[in-house]
Parts: C-alpha cells; structure tokens; sequence
C-alpha cells in the first residue's frame, strides 16, 4: 500500500568518507504504517528536483524510518547537506522480502550500498527464531559500513574487499564457499547477484538496484524480464527469487 507522508529529520550523518562517495545514515520520524516487509523502499522528494529518489528501508520503528544512501549525484548530495526540516516521502513501495521460505539458517549477502536492506530483514528473521548470518562486500576498508550493526544484533559477519585491505580478500562470492547455508537473501549491484547466482547451491531471492521514474509502476522505466514475462522492478520487485530471473548475456 503506497502511501505519502511528511517526515521530520531527526539526523543526517556521514558512515563513511571514501573518496568514491559518502555514505550517510539519515533518521526521520513519521508515519510508517505503510512500510509491511523488510527490503521495500521509499521515494524522496527533494526540492527543485523532477523525479524522486527511491532508497531502501535499513529500520523501522514505531515513529521512526532509518535509511542509508551513498552520495552519488545532485540528489543524495543535496539530501546530505539537510540536516533539519521536513521530507515528503512515498511509503511502503516495492514487494519486500518474503521470510517464510528462509528455512533456519539464511545467509544475507550485501554489496556496497546493497547492505542496508539487510538490517531490517536481519531483525525480522531473528524475530521468528531463525539464526541468519551475513556477508557483507566492498571494495577498500575506507568504504566499509555496516558491520558493526549486525553484529551488534548477535549475527556473525564475513567481510570482504576486493583490495584485501580488510577481512577476506575478494568476492563475497568466495565467503559465500565457506558458508553454511539453507538459503540466501542478496541485495546489491547486479554484477554480484549475477555472481551469487550462479555460486548459490541453494534457493534465494535477489534484491535489486534500477534506476526509476515514477517508482511505483506507472511508467514502465525500469521492466526487465523473467520466465513469466516483464516485471517492474519498483513494483513488482525490487526482490525475485532466484528462479525466476533471466541475465540477458
């Protein structure tokens, strides 16, 4: 149920500083009843700006909506200089992750700015009993956020960089070898869920990032097909299970 509603900024704060972008946490307080399923997103009006910017939910309180992006245009890099005022955002968009196929022990794979999602969705899991793991993916130890949040909940962590600068050098694709797993839960750039794609052993389902017009289905500007046929991302997604997804070559 898509909804819009007015936030109060609570706090607006840099995570990391990478030369590659900033990533910030930013808290609102508001309504949040639309907001049903970890993994759903919402889209940010920002002033003198045509289209919104969609960004996952990272947690969720009673009044309370926390979200991370990573500065990577004019948008987020107006977005990150307000640090007090009010916020018109579109709730409760996108399917979400579905945790009744998890099975006990699913592993939570996030890439880059790919790993916020994965907060709430670890929170929820542990709130059904269930005792996920997570694998976290960066490229240098500068860009590295996240970590100490899941393990603040009691999950364990693999880290991975590709420059070796912290945790296992590499892919999250190879933490995922290592592993012990019945399913897997993923978000990130689509050349990492191509990869733990073909490397998962198990079912899962795959968040993914898309550039959107409308975000809440109306234009089509983000479709890509599947065995049963196109699906938009911002409504039909974000996330898809693993079986249903066609990597065009």
């Amino acid at each position: 149920m898509m909804k819009q509603s007015f936030f109060e900024i609570v706090s607006n704060e840099p995570l990391t500083f990478a030369p590659s972008g900033q990533v910030f946490r930013l808290v609102l307080r508001g309504d949040v009843s639309a907001i049903t399923r970890p993994g759903q997103f919402v889209n940010v009006k920002l002033d003198g700006l045509f289209l919104r910017r969609p960004i996952s939910v990272n947690d969720l309180g009673d009044h309370t909506l926390t979200l991370i992006y990573k500065v990577v245009g004019k948008g987020t890099k107006q977005l990150s200089a307000m640090k007090s005022g009010v916020l018109d955002l579109l709730t409760g968009l996108g399917n979400g992750y579905d945790t009744a196929l998890s099975g006990e022990n699913p592993v939570l794979i996030g890439g880059g700015v790919g790993v916020p999602p994965l907060f709430l969705l670890a929170k929820t899991l542990l709130s059904e009993g269930k005792k996920p793991s997570v694998i976290l993916g960066f490229n240098k130890k500068e860009e590295i956020f996240g970590e100490a949040d899941f393990l603040s909940l009691g999950i364990p962590v693999k880290v991975t960089t590709v420059d070796g600068s912290y945790g296992i050098r590499g892919f999250v694709t190879d933490a995922l070898k290592e592993t012990d797993y019945g399913y897997f839960y993923a978000c990130g750039p689509e050349p990492m869920l191509r990869a733990v794609w073909k490397s998962a052993v198990t079912s899962g389902q795959m968040s993914f990032e898309e550039r959107m017009g409308c975000g809440f289905g109306a234009c089509m500007g983000c479709s890509c097909k599947t065995l049963t046929g196109n699906k938009r991302i911002c409504r039909d997604g974000p996330v898809m299970k693993k079986e249903e997804i066609l990597w065009e070559d």
